[in-house]
């Protein structure tokens, strides 16, 4: 099976997406990112403090304080994050196996690895390909045929009502 995105991995492009919706307002504090991206606060932290060697994000101490981005969302792509949390190992060798340690056709690879390492690359292709301001943009579309929905069926239920 391809590689499946590690929840660690997971949380951090969720936590860059609260902060890019937070960009321009001040830093944005830890319990507020966790709020919003149900994220557990103490496993936020880690990946946050991960993140800062990143150069994406940085922090800010004291009463005010909290986490923003270093660059705008349009400059950052999910790529940047997936490839900073996992680190050179993600692209690098067969994606077949997790462990070499386990792989059971030894590490000249299998008849799935070449499978596996395409897959693995396309998934690439589209993490480079897609910024967070593209992620921002597909939220605020959401949000508004959310909105959109229940004005009709608020419309509706009141259309009944009378």
């Amino acid at each position: 099976m391809a590689q499946i995105t590690p929840k660690k991995n997971q949380y951090a492009l969720r936590a860059v997406f609260e902060l890019a919706k937070h960009q321009g307002r001040g830093p944005t504090k830890i319990s507020h990112i966790a709020d919003a991206q149900a994220i557990p606060a103490r496993f936020l932290e880690v990946i946050l403090s991960k993140l800062k060697h990143s150069g994406l994000i940085d922090s800010k101490r004291g009463f005010t304080g909290g986490y923003f981005l270093t660059r705008s969302p349009d400059q950052i792509t999910v790529g940047d994050i997936m490839s900073f949390m996992q680190g050179p190992t993600l692209t690098a060798g067969c994606a077949a196996c997790i462990s070499k340690v386990n792989c059971p056709s030894g590490r000249h690879g299998c008849a799935f690895s070449s499978m596996w390492n395409r897959v693995n690359r396309a998934i690439f292709k589209v993490y480079d390909e897609t910024t967070i301001q593209d992620l921002l943009d597909n939220d605020r579309q959401l949000q508004g045929k959310r909105r959109q929905s229940a004005t009709r069926a608020s419309q509706t239920k009141q259309g009944h009502r009378l």
